[in-house]
């Protein structure tokens, strides 16, 4: 069962209403904590951070792997990688930080590519698959829609 982001929304504005300070929900694969915090946060100018008292953390997602891009066909050992939603995608963890993958970096499945922030959730994207970064193909603090290619990987 996968959780909307209107469901999350709803969930963020009951906890904001209510005298809850934490609230958690997990479900196949899917953690959603909902923590009420003190002062509310500045946002910085390279990557946003979460203004609203409530914090959102999901567990990482793994976006799918595709062997062609809106009908553009690549050689059989390439896919790309497709942001599962829309949002932000950040190549770090925050805006000092190192980025997560560099092109020409051999990644393994479950290894951290990016960030995609919706709707103030933070979510890691995780590569499905064993192979080597060829391109990197959005650049950092750039929107993203559902399905647009964000890595081009050689399958190893």
């Amino acid at each position: 069962m996968s959780i909307k982001f209107n469901e999350i929304k709803e969930l963020i504005e009951f906890v904001e209403k209510t005298g809850i300070t934490e609230f958690r929900l997990e479900t196949s694969g899917t953690k959603v904590v909902i923590k009420k915090e003190g002062p509310v946060m500045a946002a910085s100018a390279a990557m946003p951070v979460p203004v609203q008292a409530a914090e959102i953390q999901e567990t990482p997602v793994a976006a799918e792997a595709t062997t062609a891009q809106e009908g553009d066909k690549l050689p059989e050992n390439q896919v790309t990688i497709n942001s599962p939603m829309v949002g932000t995608f950040y190549r770090a963890p925050s805006p000092e930080a190192e980025a997560f993958v560099q092109e020409g970096q051999i990644v393994e499945p479950g290894q951290e590519l990016c960030i995609i922030e919706a709707m103030k959730l933070m979510n890691t994207i995780e590569s499905d698959i064993r192979g080597r970064i060829l391109k990197i193909m959005v650049e950092n603090a750039q929107p993203v829609e559902y399905g647009q290619p964000l890595f081009l990987i050689e399958k190893l």
